[in-house]
């Protein structure tokens, strides 16, 4: 029988589970854009590694905002990389896929964690691991549907995050297939997007979610 982890760290308690995806920003706008991110209501920011430098606009969003925003890292690929997330002060390990080493360094840091999987049998051995959330990647090719047919033989209890394809118009429709947890890329930020351009998209991005829960109640 294969031994099942406790989770990496909890996954937090947000007023609204959505993650910021900010693939491509430089350092020197991070503190801007992380600004009206947090302003218009962000409680959690990954900068992919893909992006320039991404480990200094870790830090300097973590030693901005302190444990009031989740910051950390998105396609995380190596043992390596998720310790340097872990000593640049990020929280938050994003992988496109689920990695036992990238795991374990994860469970050592107290990480939390949302390795990106398509399958049941990627869910449950990620759950198995220890991943404190699943990111159901690329979701837009999965759909409501099927992220729904695999959530029923997952926990109950499970994060399910949607992130690959999907925008704050298509909130509703996951949200009722049990979606947890929405990672917005590129419908939120673009390279050369103004902080100013940030902040109207991430308050219409509010807006849609509030509007969408509000319509399930």
């Amino acid at each position: 029988m294969s031994e099942q982890f406790e989770a990496s760290a909890p996954w937090p308690t947000f007023n609204r589970p959505l993650v910021a995806i900010l693939r491509g920003l430089a350092p020197n706008d991070a503190d801007a854009i992380g600004d009206a991110l947090v302003e218009a209501g962000f409680e959690a920011i990954e900068v992919p590694l893909n992006s320039p430098d991404p480990f200094r606009s870790i830090e300097r969003m973590a030693k901005r905002f302190g444990d009031k925003v989740l910051v950390g890292a998105g396609t995380v690929l190596t043992a390596g990389d998720a310790n340097r997330l872990a000593d640049a002060g990020g929280r938050l390990m994003v992988s496109p896929n689920i990695e036992d080493s990238v795991m374990e360094v994860c469970r050592a840091r107290q990480l939390v964690t949302m390795p990106g999987v398509f399958t049941a049998t990627e869910a449950l051995k990620a759950l198995r691991l220890g991943a404190s959330g699943l990111k159901f990647f690329p979701a837009s090719a999965l759909g409501p549907g099927g992220i729904n047919a695999i959530r029923a033989v997952l926990p109950p209890d499970c994060v399910i995050g949607a992130v690959g394809g999907v925008g704050h118009v298509d909130f509703g429709r996951y949200l009722e297939a049990g979606v947890s947890a929405f990672g917005l890329g590129s419908s939120l930020f673009k390279v050369g997007l103004t902080a100013d351009d940030v902040a109207k998209r991430a308050a219409t991005t509010i807006s849609a979610y509030d509007e969408a829960v509000a319509a399930l109640t």
